[in-house]
Formats: structure tokens, C-alpha cells, sequence
């Protein structure tokens, strides 16, 4: 990988991020286009680049990041009670995490979803499936109100919902908000809870991916350079500065549209690069 090839990737993974057109399909995509091989540096940067897109999140939201709920905790309270009501924030996003950890936990042992990752087809069948499904989406869940508490179930849910989005192509921001959605909260809530799900969700990840990298069966930490050192310092400096603008402008447009330019956008992708693996072509632009 090259300095341009670095920067379009983290362009990339900044933008998607966040957005429900699936940011590990576009970078799946996007790396075949430009014809970079799939070697130990690319793999460990397209994981260690999510780092720069989480801290994002962490940023924009940070006075509601950090927070713990000082009001006091209702009348009969436990002790257990009265510290799950102020640490409230928290324990919901904890409760959300948890489905994608034993479900990750169990699809990482059994390579079902490193047989998925990679594979073109896949995100482009996945594109086109979620942007059918974002078509009518507002229609099936867009009657959320601002007075819905999110409470453990509803919380719990979204993490089940959350799931789903391990298949590549189908994008982690559309399963949580969609999730958030049918339980009732409003597009920008579900929208900004996704978000938050996404720091300790990401980073458990990309934690477990590193460590495979390094430690696992087939570690080899050959791609650590120097220069490659400065490559992922940059991409993740990309990756952060365009998801926080990516996300300040998604939150007002997904109140004010809902999904269906998203949906348009999949299909539209997602049947342009089915149809040239059909008829035998390459993604690269050059073979």
C-alpha cells in the first residue's frame, strides 16, 4: 500500500463507518478496485484503522460518553440497584454488548465468519438484501417517540440486532438503529445509541483481531515497519476526521430523510458489482 491508497481506504472506512451501507463491505470492495493484495499489513490496517472512526464517537459525544446519572435512584432501591442506577448509562451499553460477544465469540471459533469476510460476493448479495429492506424500513419502524426508555430488554434487543451485521455487507449502524427503531425510539436516538455501541463493540473487536495478528496460529507481526507504523498512524487520523464529520451530518439527515437514499445507494452498488462478477469481470481496476 501506497500514501493514496492509505488515505482513499481510511476516506472510506471514515465515511461508512457510521453510515448503514456497511463500512468492512466497502472496504472489501474498495481494496479490490484498487487491486491491493490481501497481505498481513492491509488486513491488520483495515482492522486498526476502526480505532480512528471510534474515537470519533468518544469526541463528538464526549460530555454524554462520560457521564454517570447523579439523580437519586428510586425509593426501595438495593445497594446492587442503586449502583446499577448511576453507572445506568453504562450498564445498558453493556447489556447491548453482550450478544455480540458470545455470538462473535462462537463464529470466530468455528470460522464461520472468517468464511465470510472477503468475499465480494457476499457484500454485494448483503447490499442489495439491506437495501431492499431500508425501502420500507420507515414504514415498519418509524412510529418511535422521544419519551421511550431504553431499558435493559430494549437494550438487549438492539445488542441481538447488533448480530446480524457480522455478516459482511449488511452494516453494523443499520442492525442497531433499525433494532433501536422496533423498539420504539426515534431514528435519531437509535442513531446516536448505535453510535455508543459502537466504541466498546469496535474496540473488542479490533482488540481480538490484534491479538490474532500477533498470537494466533497464523501470527506474523513481519508488516510492523516503521513505515508501515506511519501508514496506520495516518489512516487513523483520516479515518477519525472524516467519520466525526460523516456522523455530525448522518444524525440530521436520517432524522429529517429516514432510509431510503441509503437503500437506493445499496442496491444501486450492491447490483453493479454483482453483474460484473456475472459476466466474468474483474473489480480491479487494473488486472
Amino acid at each position: 500500500m501506497n500514501v493514496l491508497e492509505t488515505i482513499i481506504i481510511a476516506i472510506v472506512e471514515g465515511l461508512t463507518e457510521f453510515l448503514p451501507i456497511s463500512s468492512t463491505g466497502h472496504m472489501i470492495i474498495t481494496q479490490n478496485l484498487l487491486g491491493i493484495e490481501s497481505t498481513p499489513f492491509v488486513k491488520a490496517f483495515t482492522i486498526i484503522i476502526q480505532f480512528g472512526a471510534i474515537l470519533s464517537v468518544v469526541c463528538l459525544y464526549w460530555q454524554r460518553f462520560f457521564r454517570l446519572d447523579h439523580t437519586p435512584a428510586p425509593a426501595g432501591a438495593t445497594p446492587l440497584q442503586a449502583l446499577l442506577h448511576k453507572w445506568d448509562f453504562y450498564w445498558k451499553l453493556l447489556v447491548a454488548f453482550v450478544p455480540a460477544v458470545v455470538i462473535g465469540f462462537v463464529g470466530k471459533m468455528t470460522g464461520l465468519i472468517d468464511r465470510f469476510l472477503e468475499s465480494v460476493e457476499v457484500v454485494a448479495v448483503m447490499l442489495v438484501v439491506g437495501g431492499v429492506f431500508m425501502l420500507f424500513c420507515d414504514r415498519l419502524f418509524g412510529g418511535g417517540s422521544e419519551q421511550t426508555p431504553l431499558t435493559e430488554r430494549r437494550a438487549f434487543r438492539i445488542g441481538l440486532f447488533q448480530c446480524i451485521a457480522m455478516i459482511p455487507g449488511v452494516s453494523r449502524s443499520m442492525a442497531t438503529i433499525v433494532g433501536g427503531m422496533a423498539q420504539k425510539l426515534t431514528r435519531r436516538a437509535a442513531a446516536e445509541f448505535s453510535f455508543f455501541l459502537a466504541v466498546p463493540t469496535m474496540a473488542a473487536a479490533t482488540a481480538l483481531d490484534v491479538l490474532q495478528l500477533f498470537f494466533g496460529d497464523e501470527a506474523d507481526a513481519s508488516w510492523a515497519t516503521a513505515d508501515n507504523l506511519l501508514m496506520l498512524a495516518l489512516g487513523c487520523v483520516v479515518a477519525f476526521v472524516v467519520a466525526l464529520v460523516a456522523m455530525r451530518w448522518f444524525v440530521d439527515f436520517l432524522a429529517r430523510y429516514g432510509f431510503k437514499a441509503f437503500g437506493v445507494y445499496r442496491i444501486i452498488v450492491g447490483m453493479a458489482i454483482l453483474i460484473l462478477l456475472w459476466t466474468g469481470h474483474s473489480l480491479a481496476m487494473v488486472d
